[in-house]
């Protein structure tokens, strides 16, 4: 049977992947871009940013309604993200033991520090934010747990490079390059590799404005049991209070929290 013209012209413009159920992938395309609008999107944003026909893009989003993966928010007129997604994505958080191990010593830490701090696993070419505890002071940096950033700009990120084999980090770069977000993000080969060297020798990991002009972050490994990095603990706070001169005792609480969360997952530090 002859397919319409507006089907046609539906299938050209839906998202492209590798294979798979079209209408999940849509539905995912549809979320994942509700996920990064915290304001959320109206049905002609949305639409165009997943590049289907708002009539499709409305009938999708009705049924995650009706799911209460998203909800429409009649004021604004617009969709955002619903409770049922939180509470999925909230169930793979419980199922990753290591951060519920992490939490009370990343407490404790930011108790000592007085700086916020994050818990980053890797994921693909990215560190995402798992977890973190929030400074009390006034003005804090935060990093939206779900979130994630570039290797090469990030203390956490930077760390994952450092032990990494280099055909891997060459790999990344060649995939992602290494773009500059700041005057102080390293943008040179050369001098990512003499960076990742001096992180193996100290054991911890300096963003000194690289990601955010006024922000600092210093980061240490967390070991799986095989010895290879598994996370990274970091401490983000504004550079006016994370001074160069404080990197070195904050550092050491970190590479410290670093290491009490290593051995209480079972991990085992590399020499």
């Amino acid at each position: 049977m002859a397919r319409s013209k507006s089907t046609e012209n539906e299938a050209k413009s839906a998202p492209s992947g590798q294979g798979g159920v079209q209408s999940i992938t849509r539905a995912l395309a549809i979320l994942e871009e509700l996920a990064g609008c915290d304001d959320g999107l109206t049905l002609t944003d949305l639409a165009r940013r997943v590049r289907l026909p708002p009539s499709s893009a409305h009938r999708i989003l009705t049924t995650l309604q009706r799911r209460r993966f998203v909800r429409f928010e009649q004021a604004t007129m617009s969709w955002l993200v619903g409770v049922q997604a939180f509470s999925v994505g909230n169930s793979f958080a419980r199922s990753r033991d290591n951060v519920a191990l992490a939490l009370p010593h990343m407490r404790r830490l930011m108790a000592e520090s007085g700086e916020t701090v994050n818990f980053f696993t890797l994921d693909g070419d990215e560190v995402i934010c798992m977890a973190q505890i929030q400074s009390q002071q006034m003005v804090r940096a935060i990093s939206r747990p779900g979130g994630g950033m570039g290797l090469h700009r990030s203390a956490a990120g930077k760390m994952m490079l450092a032990y990494m084999t280099e055909g891997e980090v060459a790999s990344i770069i060649g995939r992602r390059g290494l773009p500059r977000y700041t005057e102080h993000t390293i943008t040179d080969v050369a001098a990512l590799s003499q960076e990742l060297g001096l992180i193996r020798a100290r054991g911890i990991s300096v963003d000194n404005e690289e990601f955010a002009i006024g922000l600092r972050c210093i980061a240490a490994p967390v070991f799986d049991e095989a010895g290879a990095v598994h996370a990274a603990i970091s401490i983000a706070g504004p550079a006016a209070r994370m001074t160069e001169a404080r990197v070195q005792s904050v550092g050491a609480l970190v590479r410290q929290c670093g290491d009490v969360v290593t051995a209480e997952i079972g991990g085992r530090a590399r020499a």
